[in-house]
């Protein structure tokens, strides 16, 4: 052959080589970021299950199992229930599909209850987003007793005296409208309603429906309206491990 024809095959081959060479190393590439990817999902969701593990969540709660069964484990459908705002409006937990919510029991009667607040006070603020709620039903008969609780909890400075002891006559609703506004200028983070209690019960009928025996106790509930956790007393909600687990959920 000519001189000039083996040096152009020479090079096609050259060129083919290298052709190969960069397929293989894409390829390989690729393989060993699906590899990674594998292995970081587990330990992401191994993390995940230890942060909410960390917050020491109850694994079951009988009231929330479907009927007929005496027990189960969740994650569980949370049931569905309207309570209402200071304002009047009412509002649906169904409402809030599509979100992650945190749903705390609590009521302006319970010194636990209201030692908690700063703290969901804090992680409300920290966490707040178009895909994350905070819930808070007050087992309350009115609401002159949740506004002052709530300005007691987070500002008590600007309660007058009178109201400061647990034993004292309840203000009116004027009053509780007058100092909540001053204590609370900017309203909370987290959202309050009423769940008021029938006859002479003192947990409100939703909680009492939710299997709820003492309160606080608080629900973490997925986008798709599934509780995933259950926790009995109150927790420190700005742990990182309150956060770390609260963001999973957003993160799925």
């Amino acid at each position: 052959m000519a001189p000039g024809v083996s040096s152009d095959k020479s090079r096609y081959l050259v060129d083919a080589r290298t052709l190969v060479a960069g397929g293989v190393a894409l390829v390989v590439s690729g393989v060993l970021v699906a590899l990674f990817l594998w292995m970081v999902a587990p330990a992401a969701a191994r993390e995940v299950k230890a942060a909410c593990a960390g917050l020491r969540p109850t694994l079951s709660n009988p009231a929330l199992c479907p009927e007929g069964q005496d027990s189960c484990t969740l994650p569980q459908p949370a049931p569905d229930f309207t309570v209402t705002a200071h304002d009047g409006r009412q509002i649906q937990l169904s409402q809030f599909r599509g979100k992650v919510v945190l749903l705390n029991f609590w009521a302006s009667w319970c010194a636990v209850c209201k030692a908690e607040k700063p703290s969901l006070r804090a992680m409300s603020a920290e966490l707040s987003s178009d895909d994350y709620v905070v819930v808070t039903l007050a087992s309350d008969a009115e609401w002159a007793k949740v506004l002052l609780a709530i300005a007691l909890a987070h500002n008590p400075a600007q309660v007058p005296d009178k109201f400061k002891d647990a034993q004292a006559a309840a203000p009116t609703m004027e009053e509780a409208l007058s100092i909540y506004g001053k204590a609370m200028p900017r309203g909370t983070p987290y959202q309050v309603f009423l769940d008021q209690p029938s006859g002479d019960d003192n947990l409100g009928q939703v909680a009492q429906r939710w299997g709820i025996e003492k309160v606080p106790e608080s629900f973490l509930i997925d986008r798709e309206g599934r509780i995933r956790y259950y926790f009995v007393n109150k927790r420190d909600w700005t742990a990182s491990v309150a956060a770390t687990c609260i963001r999973s959920l957003v993160d799925e």
